[in-house]
């Protein structure tokens, strides 16, 4: 593990790290924020998975979350979006499938079933390695994200309730079993027919195996362009409604997909993990 960048930030520290990993088979680049209180003791942690083109240093530039963090003692982990320098062909032809589109899941259709692993990458290796080599208390974890980051948010949130003890998403594609994003990605990325996809899918989850977690918290813009035909928050109030699953989905006037609507709302989530992390 290569260590990237470093800054001096709220009395913490951001770094950019770079890793062999092995689910991807590529070198892998994340984001880590350590707050002040790192320097002395373990703190709680918190994974972001951002959206489609991104990359690790959009949220760390953009969401504005360093300082409420560094207030918190909450640490910050922040994964690229997909594998890079595979070279398969085709892979950076379309800005939802492929560079910067994972989506998450652990492919299984050849050729990307070699390297696109980002279900086991973030949810097992990146989990692992952050855990062994940083002062973060494993015990204490939560995931959010944003779009394609909240729709992976969820999903492994819903798979690993115990790691995650808290989950919340930024306008997250609530059921890409039903949205044209989501079954491009899948029929690409996954072999197996339609009948296996519910596995990440979170409104199929909720309805399957519930959350034991508490409140799952949901901002959406409602000038989101994206909202009817891609992100349907409507399927996932119903499926939480069906479930009994705790659902805070508020949709906020006016906003829309931007990384504006992000950093307007990202305290708010913040200080929900911390709450449910035990912080303060």
């Amino acid at each position: 593990m290569k260590l990237v960048s470093e800054y001096r930030c709220f009395g913490g520290k951001q770094r950019v790290y770079v890793h062999d990993a092995t689910e991807t088979r590529c070198p892998m680049r994340f984001g880590l924020f350590l707050p002040p209180q790192a320097e002395s003791s373990r703190v709680p942690v918190l994974f972001w998975l951002s959206g489609l083109t991104c990359t690790e240093e959009n949220f760390i530039t953009k969401a504005g979350a360093q300082r409420v963090a560094a207030e918190l003692g909450l640490a910050l982990v922040v994964p690229d979006t997909s594998p890079r320098g595979l070279g398969y062909p085709g892979e950076a032809d379309h800005y939802d499938f492929g560079l910067g589109a994972g989506f998450y899941v652990d492919a299984t259709r050849e050729p990307w079933a070699k390297g696109y692993r980002m279900y086991s990458y973030v949810a097992r290796e990146l989990w692992d390695l952050v855990g062994s080599r940083f002062p973060l208390d494993s015990t204490r974890a939560g995931i959010f994200g944003h779009s394609m980051g909240g729709h992976g948010a969820l999903v492994i949130g819903l798979r690993n309730p115990a790691q995650f003890r808290s989950l919340s998403a930024f306008a997250p594609i609530s059921s890409p079993t039903r949205c044209a994003w989501g079954e491009k990605a899948f029929a690409g990325y996954l072999a197996e027919g339609r009948d296996s996809w519910g596995e990440y899918d979170a409104s199929v989850l909720i309805a399957s195996r519930g959350w034991p977690g508490g409140t799952i918290r949901v901002d959406q813009g409602e000038q989101d362009s994206f909202l009817e035909k891609q992100l349907r928050p409507d399927l996932l109030i119903n499926a939480c409604r069906r479930s009994g699953v705790s659902l805070d989905l508020r949709m906020q006037p006016g906003y829309d997909h931007s990384y504006y609507f992000i950093a307007t709302f990202m305290e708010e989530h913040l200080r929900f993990h911390a709450r449910n992390l035990g912080v303060g």
